[in-house]
């Protein structure tokens, strides 16, 4: 018959199998944050199956530190990702092969992101002190 512990630490494995196989294969990058986050957990499985094993909570104490550091990573890695994506307006990772230094040459080149012919022009704060310039009426024709 299967143990207790053997059984968390069959999941535990499977988490992290399934993680390292989900974030060798994507070009998504939620979709690698996801799977990194899906290793921390397997990880943590494995962590409180041992502190159980051996009767003490240090699995347990781990188990909270890798959590918090999950939630932290994850919160920048959020923040990152929506920033490249607002460069440029995809989340493929090998887009972001051009990020490295200058010097060091690229072993394959990717076509430029699709540049949109009209750009869009947002509304500008005046300086303070200064007077608006007013802006020209909308007309819509009435139908």
């Amino acid at each position: 018959m299967i143990s207790a512990l053997e059984s968390q630490l069959a999941v535990g494995a499977i988490l992290f199998a399934l993680g390292v196989i989900g974030f060798l294969t994507r070009r998504n990058l939620i979709l690698m944050m996801l799977s990194a986050e899906m290793m921390l957990h397997g990880v943590s499985i494995n962590l409180t199956a041992f502190g159980r094993y051996h009767n003490n909570a240090a699995g347990q104490s781990f188990t909270i530190f890798v959590l918090t550091v999950a939630a932290c990573e994850a919160g920048l890695a959020l923040a990152v990702i929506l920033t490249l994506y607002q460069r440029r307006k995809s989340l493929d990772v090998e887009l972001w092969s051009n990020l490295g230094e200058p010097d060091v040459t690229r072993e394959m080149e990717l076509p430029a992101a699709p540049s949109t012919a009209t750009q869009l022009e947002f509304p500008r704060l005046t300086p303070a002190g200064a007077m608006p310039k007013p802006q020209s009426p909308t007309i819509t024709a009435k139908t």
